[in-house]
């Protein structure tokens, strides 16, 4: 218990050190100095999420950051634990913006990091909403060279299962006609979601597979995309060739 609340002091209090970082890329921001704000917030956020991991005693096995291509894409892991999220921004080529649920806009200074990566968030209980946000994310790839994470599975699996993915999110993704990087996430709920979200120490792999291309797919074939995706992640997972 105590590992645990020692852990959730420093997630708040490395945040307000950063407050003045945050001001920064905020006015940077709305100037319009796009490049210098990302200066100031992909690092940042980086060295927050590893070192968030490393107090966890969560180590992490990456593999595969060869097969991101040199063009925006969406990456699609599977969703096993909230260490999930400090997995994906530690320890891909660069942190990147999420495609987010809108509840995670009400808590104060990770709405506003967020914002500042270009996260974009999703109100479930409304298809317009949704639609226009998937649309925002196709425009930043297209327009911003911006790659985008999103999470399938709509909530966490909480064990070893990989749950059914949910084509919504693969919009943004066949609009801006970027490829799909499938993402094989073990053992992140080792370190929480197994104790009664009590923090422990855990081995963790991430491994990135080959990219997907999804320019020039009909509408039928856009359909079975997520399928496709899941599948590839579940057999990667399991040991099997992908």
């Amino acid at each position: 218990m105590i590992k645990t609340i020692l852990w959730f002091a420093y997630f708040w209090l490395y945040l307000i050190l950063a407050l003045p970082k945050l001001k920064r890329a905020q006015r940077l921001n709305a100037a319009g100095e796009l490049e210098a704000r990302d200066r100031i917030v992909e690092p940042t956020i980086q060295r927050w999420a590893r070192s968030l991991l490393r107090l966890a005693g969560v180590t992490v096995e990456v593999s595969g950051l060869e097969n991101i291509p040199d063009e925006p894409v969406v990456f699609v892991p599977n969703h096993q634990s909230y260490f999930d999220i400090p997995v994906l921004l530690a320890w891909l080529d660069r942190p990147h913006p999420l495609i987010a649920k809108q509840e995670i806009r009400r808590i104060p200074l990770i709405r506003s990091w967020m914002e500042l990566l270009d996260c974009v968030f999703i109100d479930r209980d409304n298809a317009r909403q949704s639609v226009a946000a998937l649309g925002e994310a196709a425009r930043n790839m297209t327009r911003r060279s911006r790659s985008f994470i999103i999470f399938p599975e709509g909530t966490r699996s909480r064990g070893d299962t990989v749950g059914e993915f949910k084509n919504g999110g693969f919009r943004a993704a066949l609009k801006a006609g970027v490829p799909v990087v499938p993402v094989v996430i073990d053992g992140s709920y080792r370190a929480m979601e197994a104790h009664n979200m009590r923090i422990h120490s855990a081995a963790v792999k991430l491994r990135v597979l080959e990219p997907v291309p999804t320019k020039g797919l009909s509408r039928e074939e856009g359909k079975l995309i997520g399928e496709e995706i899941r599948q590839r992640i579940v057999e990667a997972k399991d040991g099997r060739p992908s």
